[in-house]
């Protein structure tokens, strides 16, 4: 699929990581001919900056991958499990950033700077599918290391950033999130303690 330029979905556009997404294929001038913001019906009526512009964000719907080259997915599991097989019977290559396809043998799990040649497993289900924020940069900085000597065994802990609950938790102060959080209180905190 080389081409000059690409009509790219994003999938969760209005959310943390897909405004991160946006922001990155601008910074990278990435070959986009069209850009295509797709999140739920309450983000109706709002727009995404890419680049110097203010695109209108559109309905997720099953009429939303026709004639998009690449869809790139962070909306949750649960959409990408509905929407991206959707997306590439239209005619898509899915890049899905959730953990929805992350175990399937037919689908490659790529780092692209540790084992960029999975890519060229996409062909089967074309989607790929990329670990979790803390495996990626794990493996980024073992992979060399283990290309050196063998690595037997890594013992990780990791502590996950709030971002990955969205943007409602970011609003809140930082010392209000805090003071909730160590009071128990905290509704997005509380679920995984005690």
């Amino acid at each position: 699929m080389k081409k000059k330029s690409y009509t790219v979905a994003v999938v969760g556009a209005t959310g943390a990581v897909g405004a991160e997404m946006i922001k990155v294929l601008a910074e990278r001038k990435f070959p986009v001919q069209r850009l295509v913001p797709l999140a739920s019906e309450k983000s109706i009526g709002r727009s995404v900056a890419y680049g110097d512009d203010e695109l209108p964000v559109e309905a997720l719907g099953p009429e939303s991958f026709a004639g998009v080259d690449i869809a790139l997915f962070s909306a949750g599991g649960e959409v990408s499990l509905k929407f991206a097989p959707i997306a590439t019977d239209a005619g898509a290559v899915v890049v899905d950033n959730t953990s929805a396809f992350r175990m399937e043998a037919q689908v490659p799990l790529v780092v692209p700077e540790v084992n960029p040649e999975a890519l060229g497993g996409y062909a089967a289900r074309r989607i790929v599918a990329n670990p979790n924020c803390s495996t990626i940069q794990l493996v980024v900085a073992l992979a060399p290391l283990n290309r050196l000597s063998h690595i037997k065994r890594v013992v990780i802990s990791t502590y996950q950033s709030v971002s990955g609950r969205g943007w409602r938790p970011w609003r809140s102060s930082p010392s209000s999130r805090s003071r909730s959080f160590l009071r128990g209180s905290c509704r997005w905190a509380s679920s995984r303690t005690g």
